[in-house]
């Protein structure tokens, strides 16, 4: 029988939180990426090995985290950028699948790719000192590291709303993923919004391997399993819904930790049962709109 005092069963919420939150991060820049360019993006997950592999480079080679936090996102971003100003761009206009396949396939190229110069082998990336010890709650104690993750992520959410919701650019890339046609006509260039905002979903892509890396380890396999899971959170919360994303990504996480709790062999189906009941009721998801891919 499992023991579910109060303690066991609030620690557990919190580590649903901390899993719910890279998912949230890695939703929210597949949301942005579809919105706005109607692209699927496969090799999300393998941004989010890039951000763990540079971090744990950069640590090594500066012997500091925040450097690694700051530095590595950028980095991915900036592939980002490369990927969707010469492998992208041009398949606008075309089958939403042809850029499926081909993000598809870069999946596979940096996967190899981080095998090379990595190796096969998985490293450790540890945390900071100063986040390496135990917060007392109250009710029991908690890793320090694992709050800084919910903390950084709630941050970086606020910042993009922010971003969103006051600015201009941020104005007109919301108003890109609704109306892309209206947008040209008033003689605002797309395509540089366009690749600002594949930029910024790969970056938080990037930051949700640093942070997780720590906690899950780095090897060149792991966005493979994490991008289906995002792809989960993505349609649960309603395609290019960035509420949504956030919505879903805190729920399946929580589903997650709570199921791992009580029946840990049902944990890694527990996302696509979620998926599965979410869709039989709402087909276009928590917060998403009927007819946006046709």
């Amino acid at each position: 029988m499992v023991d579910l005092s109060l303690a066991t069963l609030v620690t557990q919420l919190f580590t649903g939180l901390v899993l719910g939150m890279i998912f949230v991060l890695l939703a929210v820049g597949l949301s942005l990426i579809f919105g706005l360019l109607t692209v699927v993006n496969f090799a999300h997950g393998s941004f989010y090995m890039l951000g763990a592999y540079f971090g744990f480079f950069l640590f090594g080679l500066t012997g500091n985290f925040w450097v690694s936090l700051a530095v590595a996102p950028l980095m991915v971003g900036s592939v980002g950028l490369l990927v969707e100003r010469f492998l992208v761009r041009p398949l606008y206009g075309r089958s939403i699948d042809d850029p499926l396949l081909l993000t598809f396939g870069l999946s596979l190229v940096l996967i190899e790719a981080a095998r090379l110069v990595w190796g096969k082998i998985g490293v450790t990336f540890d945390p900071p000192r100063e986040l390496g010890q135990a917060v007392n709650l109250g009710f029991t104690l908690f890793p320090a590291y694992r709050l800084f993750v919910i903390g950084v992520t709630a941050a970086v959410l606020v910042a993009l709303w922010l971003f969103l919701s006051r600015t201009d650019l941020g104005l007109i890339v919301r108003a890109g993923s609704r109306d892309p046609l209206m947008v040209q006509a008033l003689g605002i260039d797309l395509g540089r919004i366009r690749l600002l905002v594949f930029g910024i979903g790969t970056l938080l892509a990037g930051l949700a391997g640093v942070l997780a890396g720590p906690m899950r380890g780095v090897y060149a396999e792991m966005g493979v399993t994490v991008v289906i899971e995002a792809f989960v959170v993505v349609v649960v919360g309603g395609m290019g819904s960035l509420a949504g994303a956030v919505l879903a990504g805190l729920m399946i996480g929580e589903v997650v930790g709570l199921t791992t709790l009580i029946a840990p062999k049902l944990s890694e189906i527990m996302v696509f049962i979620v998926m599965a009941v979410v869709l039989l009721v709402r087909p276009s998801g928590l917060l998403g709109e009927a007819g946006l891919l046709e």
